[in-house]
């Protein structure tokens, strides 16, 4: 893999400071909706409350990251048992009464917080996949490994804000453009500044009025 993205010095100082600060503010504040979406997660379908699941990473020339990325169950406990690693649908019978109000409100994604924390996620990046998804994405579509090359994986992201969640292989392919864009913009920290702010004010209002999937 040749280097296809610069992310300036500033950019990536005063990123990690903002994931950081976002991180630990974002769980102070959150932390006491964990023990009530727990037992409503318990109340709703037999399982785990937290869900773990292993994603790619941060990347560079010889390096890939693995990393158990957390998530508050918003599925049935077997739901992939059979099916292997497959994207959610619309209308998906996998996800539970409660999952289908945590992805509506992205709730689900509030343990991500602690990724942020350590590291191995930003706020605002291109949604870190699965292996067992990647190497038949990277099969058929141009670029994609590229696109979190240099990069580290976000909560959200410029595609996600404008897209919504993958459903196939074509939702994936409509937001390498997005992704491939939002490198680009680390390049100059003012731009970043701009893109990250923007993502984080669309998934404020995504979570506000309910409009995840």
């Amino acid at each position: 893999m040749k280097d296809v993205t610069y992310v300036h010095p500033v950019t990536a100082i005063g990123k990690r400071a903002m994931d950081m600060t976002i991180a630990i503010i974002g769980l102070m504040l959150t932390l006491p909706l964990f023990p009530l979406i727990a037992i409503a997660i318990k109340m709703d379908s037999p399982g785990t409350v937290f869900y773990r699941q292993m994603r790619i990473g941060y990347q560079r020339d010889n390096y890939i990251s693995l990393f158990q990325m957390v998530k508050f169950r918003s599925m049935c406990a077997d739901a992939e048992a059979k099916s292997g690693p497959v994207w959610a649908q619309k209308n998906d019978p996998r996800i539970t009464r409660l999952g289908h109000f945590l992805r509506k409100t992205r709730l689900d994604e509030l343990p991500q917080l602690w990724n942020v924390l350590v590291g191995d996620m930003s706020i605002v990046g291109p949604r870190p996949e699965r292996p067992g998804l990647c190497n038949k994405l990277e099969n058929r579509i141009p670029f994609y490994t590229e696109r979190t090359y240099d990069v580290v994986p976000g909560l959200t992201g410029l595609a996600q804000v404008n897209l919504g969640y993958d459903e196939s292989i074509d939702d994936v392919r409509s937001k390498v453009a997005y992704d491939h864009a939002y490198a680009l913009a680390l390049s100059s920290p003012m731009d970043w500044l701009k893109m990250d702010t923007f993502v984080m004010f669309k998934t404020l209002m995504v979570m506000v009025l309910g409009k995840g999937q």
